[in-house]
């Protein structure tokens, strides 16, 4: 009687294990299985990290095995149970892998196909046809798309993160990190404190000083030192948190008057301002996307004020960027002056304070919120609803994805609703940061996402006109590094363009993405087809650079960039491409890390090293 031998590897999360029973039936092209209770006497089956070996005794080979089914039935309460994959030795020794990476939640039965990728016009039987597509239909009647504020990107149907499908929640140790990770920010930011003394008149500019009570380090202690300066000020539009706004500027705006003999005692080069501007030295940071945003006005007892600010820089001989002026409203007059380093000492530094404040409303807002976690979980839910499990595409992705949706739906429940941190903390709460998404959506389109155009736009490409950009060159090698993995990816699987544009589930994908997730906004200009390799590789980067390095460069994370701890691919070639993407991330840490030594304003926010996967914080 033929045996084949099953290995069942459970998940090392916490309450991963079960006590439910587990059943498993092996679908090949020759027969089935019977359905088979995994169960060894005197044994603890499936218990956390756990890896254990099952005889399934067969009536005659069942040929190639296709499918495996996994069947959990309640023991006495229901014990949900993480499944990692499943191995199975045919009779003949050979050995398949059946990736799983989910959950069995209640009386749940999971369906899989082996480990190897595939795509949908390469499937030929109609059992591995209908497989795929009754993984599909019920994805879609699980990943719903609602909208959650008009003119917003849509996101998932879900008001709580209890909600969502639990292979997408945060698992529990994840989840009592976030609470942990939490609880630790408050203690360290002493951020009731600070919310009280935000809600007062601070009476010094030492009272700034006691923000870096608890925080201690080397770049921490040079900021609080310099953060006065116009050098820092500068500097912070190049490699701060939010080094997407400044842009060459190539003419003045009418509604930004600045003069020559205004600005003239900072430019150091013997040319009058109109020549700097083509000489290419003075670049601009606009916030007009501010502008008539409604101040937080939750607390009657606390007035709260926003600006639209408009800051010229200058690149001066050292190659230094550095504010020349400012003007703090849209609309010039005597009521909306141009402030100037040669104002009085407090003058300007209150100036300089009000565009970085702006810049904060700016990077929380759209380049964090919108530009990396809404639409990573666009990209994410259309993930889901339109490529399977044993597409390629599918498992390039879902390490990038991990979490996405979890983190966004905790925000929309705690972070961004009304009464919201939001409404207490920021002053463009109580709506005003909802205004400024659905501003910004107008200027979101697909090519704004792809780092190389969204660089060059804002005339900042050049390494020569700006040495010192590090937040451009790191992402430039990153950017490419995954560019080349993605198209190794990709070549292995699409040996022609005709492939892409034969393949109705990528296509289903990117239509996706633009006719609900973006809702076909006109102005989005988001690809509703790919039609060529070249095309796809360009788009997959852009998701995944979106939702790792991007994201990595406006905040920070926890499993790097290029860690595949679950293996959705066991095809060798792709194995191959994740290792040499490895020692390419390798690589650019190392050149990054020796550029780094001896500065004392390091720039690290894109080394791959620090680089999260997934928008998963």
């Amino acid at each position: 009687m033929p045996s084949y031998t099953v290995t069942i590897a459970t998940g090392n999360q916490w309450f991963a294990g079960t006590d439910d029973y587990i059943y498993i039936t092996l679908v090949g092209t020759e027969g089935c299985s019977e359905r088979t209770l995994l169960d060894k006497p005197l044994y603890n089956d499936f218990e956390r990290g756990a890896v254990d070996s099952y005889e399934v005794r067969v009536g005659e080979n069942l040929g190639d095995i296709v499918l495996v089914k996994i069947e959990k039935k309640k023991y006495w309460v229901q014990d949900d149970w993480y499944c990692r994959y499943i191995t199975v030795k045919t009779p003949s020794g050979d050995y398949l892998e059946f990736p799983c990476f989910c959950w069995l939640v209640n009386d749940k039965e999971v369906v899989l196909r082996d480990g190897r990728a595939h795509l949908p016009q390469d499937d030929k039987t109609s059992l591995v046809k209908q497989h795929r597509q009754k993984e599909l239909d019920g994805r879609r009647k699980t990943y719903r798309w609602r909208e959650w504020q008009p003119g917003f990107p849509m996101s998932i149907d879900a008001n709580r993160h209890k909600d969502l499908p639990r292979d997408i929640q945060f698992d529990s140790e994840k989840g009592v990190d976030f609470v942990l990770n939490y609880s630790k920010a408050i203690e360290n930011l002493f951020v009731n404190q600070f919310m009280h003394m935000f809600q007062s008149s601070w009476s010094d500019f030492s009272d700034f000083e006691k923000i870096f009570v608890r925080i201690k380090n080397t770049i921490s202690e040079y900021v609080m030192q310099h953060w006065k300066e116009d050098f820092m000020f500068g500097y912070q539009f190049l490699n701060g948190c939010n080094p997407v706004l400044i842009r060459k500027c190539k003419k003045l705006p009418d509604k930004f008057p600045v003069t020559h003999e205004m600005v003239a005692v900072s430019l150091e080069r013997e040319l009058t301002l109109e020549e700097e501007i083509e000489a290419g030295n003075i670049y601009i940071a606009d916030y007009e996307v501010l502008d008539g945003i409604t101040p937080n006005s939750t607390d009657p007892c606390t007035l709260q004020y926003l600006a639209a600010p408009i800051c010229l820089l200058y690149k001066n001989a050292q190659n230094k960027i550095m504010p020349i002026a400012i003007q703090l409203g849209q609309v010039p007059g005597e009521d909306n002056p141009i402030f100037l380093p040669t104002d009085g000492q407090y003058d300007w530094l209150l100036a300089k304070i009000w565009v970085r404040s702006s810049d904060f409303h700016h990077h929380q807002t759209i380049t964090h919120l919108l530009r990396t976690h809404l639409m990573t979980e666009v990209f994410g839910i259309a993930m889901f609803r339109q490529l399977p499990a044993v597409h390629p595409a599918f498992k390039l992705l879902i390490p990038h994805i991990r979490f996405t949706i979890a983190i966004n739906t905790k925000a929309r429940e705690q972070l961004i609703c009304e009464c919201g941190i939001f409404d207490k903390a920021n002053a463009t709460g109580g709506g005003g940061h909802v205004q400024m998404v659905q501003r910004a959506v107008k200027t979101l389109t697909f090519r704004s996402l792809c780092f190389p155009d969204l660089i060059k736009s804002r005339g900042v490409d050049s390494k020569e006109e700006l040495p010192t950009y590090f937040y451009r060159d790191d992402g430039y090698k990153v950017w490419e590094a995954t560019k080349r993995f993605v198209s190794d990816v990709v070549n292995i699987y699409y040996t022609s363009d005709e492939r892409v544009q034969g393949d109705e589930e990528i296509q289903a994908f990117v239509k996706d993405v633009c006719s609900f997730g973006m809702q076909d906004l006109d102005y989005c200009e988001f690809p509703k087809s790919v039609k060529t390799r070249e095309e796809l590789i360009e788009y997959l980067t852009v998701i995944i650079f979106t939702a790792s390095a991007q994201h990595a460069a406006v905040n920070f994370g926890q499993l790097y960039l290029g860690m595949y701890p679950d293996e959705h691919f066991t095809e060798k070639p792709v194995k191959d491409a994740m290792a040499k993407f490895r020692k390419e991330l390798a690589e650019i840490t190392s050149s990054i890390k020796k550029r780094n030594e001896g500065k004392k304003l390091p720039y690290y926010n894109m080394s791959p090293d620090k680089i999260p996967n997934s928008v998963a914080v």
